[in-house]
Formats: C-alpha cells, structure tokens, sequence
C-alpha cells in the first residue's frame, strides 16, 4: 500500500459516482466487476487526456480489492502516470469510498492498467509528445 493510502488519494480525480442496489452481488455488497469498470473508464479518461488521443485497456494487474464497497458509498476514482511508452502507459488508479456518516474517504481498490492509444482505425499509433498532466 502507497504511503498516501494512509493519507489520501492520489492522483487526479477521474469519476466519482453513488454505489446503487442494482450494482450489488449475491452478500449485498457492491459486485467487484462493477468497481472494476468504473476504475476503468475513470482511467480511461485520464489516459485519453495524457495521450489526446482514443485510448484502449489492454491490461490490468496488481488489483487489490482492500475494503467492501457498499450501498450509498460515493466512490471516487483517481488516477496516476506510472509509465509512458511510445504506444502505451501504465496508469495507477485508487478508488476511494466515503461512507455515510464518515468523514475521511477510504481506499477500497488499487490497481495498475495499461492503455495504448489509437488512431480512428483502431490501430495503435505513438502518443503524442507533451507534459503529462499535474497530480492535483
């Protein structure tokens, strides 16, 4: 766990959303798979932003599903530039659950995925050159 896990998020925020009842699993808690695709489009944005082109996921490792996500949780998604490459990045997410009744947010899920830009035909194409955008 990053030392900011301690201290809060990090990285830009991506999406923020509501946990619903229609997300949850078979235990009422919020489905894993559910986490997982907002992680995913959060990261989404944020890598079209660095490569100012059209992004696709073409991996995800080092998932770790620390905390239960719950009905009513406001999950925030926030996101991270670990790596650039000539066609890909590896970008960092967190997503961090405020609970009702809590005050501080808590990290739920981290994880590492890796996106390659793409032209209009689907193909990869080398990320533009440029500053990487500025963690808030």
């Amino acid at each position: 766990m990053s030392e900011q896990a301690n201290t809060g998020p990090d990285g830009d925020l991506c999406i923020r959303t509501l946990a619903m009842p229609a997300d949850t699993n078979a235990n009422g808690d919020i489905f894993g798979g559910w986490l997982l695709s907002q992680m995913d489009v959060g990261g989404g944005v944020f890598a079209s932003k660095v490569a100012k082109s059209r992004t696709v996921t073409v991996a995800i490792e080092a998932m770790n599903f620390r905390k239960a996500v719950y009905v009513g949780d406001l999950v925030s998604v926030y996101a991270s530039l670990v790596r650039m490459g000539r066609t890909s990045m590896t970008v960092h997410l967190e997503a961090w659950a405020l609970r009702r009744k809590e005050l501080e947010p808590i990290l739920v899920t981290d994880g590492n995925f890796t996106y390659v830009s793409i032209d209009d035909q689907g193909r990869p194409q080398a990320i533009t050159p440029g500053t990487p955008p500025i963690p808030a």
